[in-house]
């Protein structure tokens, strides 16, 4: 079997407990778009224990809502609106499994400023990038939180970077 199927990353899938508030801070914080609804309030046929084994979801999950959205490059962003009788808050980056995603920005100040008026909090200001692969002038990054509890990295590349000395891979960028 070949990776040459392998494209690259479609979409990521966020739980949120509010799905219209997490729409408002997605498209204020990184100009995202709704694309389509895949389920709304009104639909019926994603509950049940069928559904819950497919996703491995807590029994008695009911999904309510789930959005698809599109940020003007990269992967898609597929929110979904879900109430349980368990719900966990949203890890920590030292937790395990997946943590955060980071959003590539070609100005990181202004980003910030973005992302905290749409409601979001940074943990702190711009950092340069701390491993000694990626350092370089005005390489920064920096995480922050959404209103919902999920951890978003800012993160802006212009620099050349010291690994690009001894690969020819390279990171992704817009």
């Amino acid at each position: 079997m070949s990776t040459e199927t392998i494209r690259g990353m479609d979409h990521v899938g966020i739980t949120v407990s509010d799905i219209d508030e997490a729409t408002r801070f997605f498209e204020e914080a990184f100009g995202a778009e709704v694309i389509y609804d895949s389920v709304s309030r009104s639909d019926e046929d994603v509950k049940g224990e069928e559904t819950e084994n497919i996703l491995n979801l807590f029994p008695g999950t009911r999904i309510t809502t789930v959005r698809m959205m599109t940020l003007k490059h990269g992967p898609g962003l597929e929110l979904f609106e879900m109430k349980g009788p368990e719900q966990n808050q949203s890890v920590r980056p030292s937790d395990y499994g997946l943590q955060h995603f980071a959003v590539y920005v070609d100005n990181i100040n202004e980003a910030i400023s973005l992302f905290e008026r749409a409601g979001g909090k940074m943990f702190t200001s711009p950092q340069p990038l701390m491993f000694p692969t990626e350092v370089g002038d005005n390489n920064f990054f920096c995480y922050g939180r959404t209103p919902w509890g999920s951890v978003i990295e800012l993160i802006s590349l212009p620099s050349r970077m010291p690994y690009e000395d001894h690969t020819s891979l390279r990171r992704w960028k817009p």
